[in-house]
């Protein structure tokens, strides 16, 4: 089916700019990584800007995949404990094995979406299950401005993972304590009683 070979495609797309950067996304590139006779990708993906957003939106298919399997393996957070739980697998995940290959991609298809308002537009983050989860459990707790601070505390993570993926070391969870606490305290600039003691 041509949707097949298109997601086929678009997940060689990926490998190839994971291992070789933004520079090294060809077509004649892609259809190696996907073992294809050449000329395969461009009848799929007739321009370069055409692959690119094929690339992306595979990209974003996959992480909404990956953070509702997350969420769902996860009971409603209780603690601010089980939340930094859930912080530290996943940036855990996005720094190495396969995550970091498609951390590696996606701030490259990220540099891309700059001069790209299609790939910008793609790439906005998206409501998910892992989102609404850390959102209703900021809620819970009575933040003031919750989805300001849903999206300022998953920013400030992505920021972390980043960060982690270019000194190659991992996001340390004093760091994600601090975020937490953050979005946590309360507009009178104390913090919830819950955040005093995270660990």
């Amino acid at each position: 089916m041509a949707s097949d070979r298109r997601t086929l495609l678009a997940d060689a797309a990926l490998d190839v700019l994971a291992d070789e950067g933004i520079r090294g996304l060809t077509h004649r590139a892609v259809d190696r990584r996907a073992a294809l006779p050449p000329g395969t990708t461009s009848a799929y993906f007739r321009t370069r800007a055409a692959l690119l957003t094929g690339l992306v939106t595979r990209l974003v298919q996959r992480d909404q995949a990956e953070l509702h399997m997350m969420a769902e393996a996860l009971a409603p957070l209780r603690s601010v404990e089980e939340l930094m739980d859930a912080m530290v697998v996943l940036t855990r995940q996005r720094l190495t094995g396969e995550g970091r290959r498609r951390s590696l991609a996606r701030y490259a298809c990220a540099v891309e979406s700059v001069r790209d308002p299609e790939l910008r537009a793609i790439l906005v983050p998206r409501e998910n299950a892992g989102r609404e989860a850390v959102r209703l459990f900021l809620a819970e707790r009575g933040v003031p401005d919750v989805d300001d601070r849903t999206h300022i505390l998953l920013t400030c993570i992505d920021g972390l993972v980043f960060d982690g993926l270019v000194s190659g070391g991992e996001v340390p969870r004093e760091a994600l304590e601090g975020l937490i606490a953050a979005a946590l305290r309360q507009s009178t600039g104390r913090t919830s009683g819950q955040v005093a003691h995270p660990r």
